[in-house]
């Protein structure tokens, strides 16, 4: 008994360390989730090239996850058990999917509202959903059915309350669904399909996140490297260069985003898919506190409709997952 209360003693050190951390976690993944549309938005010019901003957030992600193996002593291990073959079958195809999805993410920051553009980005919770029981036969609750379409219906009301509130002109209103709405929801859907992958990745190759950010960033820049060769973008650069329209100012989205990443990892290994739903909740009251601060631009009548409807959902699916019965064990 007296050893099992040494023993007591010496772990709640450590479990109020871990504890904190998970919290020190979430708080810089909420502010950032909350904080990088309206970023994006100030200080990334429509002029920038957006390959450009994304290859450079790749490689800031690569340099800061070697950092962080470096400072914890994991560097050395990995480097010794890495393989070509596994990178590619862990990281290979993720990676070439959010590197995508971050192109199309930049294009929508510039096109919608941060508010807007941070509730329709969640719609990415269903379809990560969707591919997670398509690829892993990870089942839904009742209860997580019903968040799921509560989701949808607020994805619609912002899709009307977008379309029919910024101007009149038939232009204004093509160029907001076509680089603003769509994009962001082929994002979310990619998003839930790498996401799942990732998850079978995790769970079959045991890669820490670290290993995950570099592997993926770097496929990531080599996709979008091929794909200059033929894209509008990659003209643009061989005609004004690589960073046309950069400001020192730009490099702060940049590099926000890239730090977001990284944590996005750790608040998934540290503390699960839970925390990471809670995040995401608190993030949306960022982005309207943050949009209405600096911006002075109080949010539509449908975002005020849909907010709350995006924050149930949320909270009910995260709260009542599936429970396996017993005639299933």
């Amino acid at each position: 008994m007296a050893t099992n209360a040494v023993k007591s003693k010496k772990s709640t050190p450590s479990f109020d360390k871990t504890s904190a951390r998970i919290w020190f976690y979430s708080l810089l993944l909420t502010l950032q989730y909350g904080a990088q549309p309206l970023i994006s938005k100030r200080f990334i010019r429509r002029e920038v090239i957006v390959t450009s901003s994304v290859l450079t957030c790749e490689i800031a992600k690569v340099i800061c996850a070697l950092f962080f193996m470096t400072k914890d002593g994991t560097l050395k291990k990995v480097y010794n058990e890495w393989t070509l073959v596994g990178a590619l079958t862990a990281s290979g195809l993720p990676a070439a999917i959010y590197a995508l999805q971050n192109s199309l993410l930049q294009i929508s920051y510039k096109n919608l509202d941060s508010l807007t553009f941070s509730m329709l980005n969640q719609t990415k919770i269903f379809f990560t959903a969707f591919f997670t029981y398509f690829i892993m036969r990870q089942k839904q609750s009742i209860q997580q059915i019903g968040a799921l379409f509560l989701l949808i219906i607020a994805a619609v009301l912002l899709s009307i309350g977008e379309g029919s509130s910024k101007g009149t002109s038939s232009a204004d209103a093509e160029q907001i669904l076509f680089y603003g709405i769509i994009p962001v929801l082929v994002a979310s859907v990619l998003s839930g399909l790498a996401s799942s992958l990732c998850q079978w990745a995790s769970q079959v190759k045991k890669h820490s996140s670290y290993l995950m950010t570099v592997e993926m960033s770097f496929v990531g820049c080599l996709c979008l490297l091929l794909s200059t060769s033929k894209s509008p973008d990659g003209e643009a650069i061989r005609q004004h260069g690589f960073f046309y329209g950069w400001t020192p100012l730009t490099l702060i989205p940049v590099i926000f985003n890239a730090l977001g990443g990284i944590l996005v990892g750790l608040v998934t290994s540290h503390a699960g898919g839970v925390r990471k739903g809670f995040v995401i909740v608190s993030a949306l009251l960022v982005t309207a506190m943050m949009q209405f601060i600096f911006e002075g631009k109080p949010p539509s009548l449908y975002c005020l409709v849909a907010l709350p409807i995006v924050v149930c959902s949320i909270s009910i699916y995260q709260k009542y997952p599936y429970q396996v019965k017993k005639k299933e064990l």
